[in-house]
Formats: C-alpha cells, structure tokens, sequence
C-alpha cells in the first residue's frame, strides 16, 4: 500500500496540463474555498496590493508546517508592509481549519481539493512553491520554496523587487 501511495504521489507530480504562470502574468481568477468552506475570491484578492501565495503539499506534515510557520511568525512584519498571505494545498476544508487551529496560523488557507489553483499556476501538486503578486501581476516566483526560511527568502524577495517600505 505505501509503494502504491508513492507511485502516485510520483506520476501526480509529473501531471498537469496548464503552462507555469511566468513573471508578468496576471493574477488567475478563481472563486475557491477556504478552511471555513465559505467561497474566497482569489482573483479579487490578487488583483490590488501586494500578496504572497505559498503552496504546501500536505497540512501539518512537518516541511509544510515549517514553512506555514515561517510565514505565521513574520506575519506581522508583512502586514505592517502591506503584503498579505496566502496558503494553499490540497487539503480539505475541515483539514486546513485543524492546520490552521493548530498553529495559530493568522492567514487564509485555501482548500485546492479539486486542484484548480494548482493547475492555473500550472504547478505539480506536491511541490513546494511561493509567489508575490503586486496589483494583480506576478513579480517573483519560487518554484523550490524553502520550508523554514519561506519568510527570510520572501522579505528578501520584496527587498530586491522595491514593492513596499521595508520595516527596520
């Protein structure tokens, strides 16, 4: 059972019929779900300010709760820049919810269940990636996101990209 399991963690990577989105493409428009199962319009909330959105295979295995965690720890310092967060996996409401209980994780979390949001940034579902969004355009893309240096590499990432005051 646990070969099979890997076998097709394995060949979902390899799957995904969208193109990756590229620096400069507009933010994709979607209604998805959130951890409280209520609608969040994803287009909406790209399309003005600066946003981070980071991807994690799984909720609360231990890469992804590193990199959640990263980010929920400088969650503050963010804001007070004006940049918010987003996290997105596969998960299930109800899961993300626990996750999100479970680590006082301030932002929303996005249910990709039916991997919708997955397929518009065209990435493999089990890949750790991050990306910021500035007035609904794409401005930086990391497509091997860290797990416990997600928020050092994103205020970097703003640093050099010039988008927001940085905090001293």
């Amino acid at each position: 059972m646990r070969l099979f399991c890997l076998l097709f963690m394995f060949f979902s990577m390899l799957a995904t019929n969208a193109q990756e989105l590229t620096i400069g493409a507009s933010a994709p428009k979607l209604l998805v779900t959130d951890q409280d199962g209520e609608s969040f319009d994803l287009g909406e909330s790209l399309s003005s300010g600066t946003t981070v959105v980071f991807f994690y295979p799984m909720a609360s295995t231990p890469g992804c709760t590193k990199q959640a965690c990263s980010l929920s720890e400088g969650y503050l310092e963010l804001q007070s820049m004006g940049v918010e967060v987003i996290g997105v996996s596969g998960d299930s409401a109800a899961k993300q919810r626990k996750f999100q209980d479970k680590y006082s994780l301030p932002f929303t979390l996005i249910a990709d269940t039916n991997l919708r949001v997955n397929e518009a940034f065209g990435k493999k579902r089990y890949k750790r990636q991050a990306y910021i969004f500035n007035d609904g355009k794409l401005v930086w893309r990391d497509l091997s996101a860290a797990t416990g240096n997600q928020f050092t590499d994103i205020i970097t990432a703003l640093a050099g990209l010039d988008l927001v005051p940085l905090s001293n």
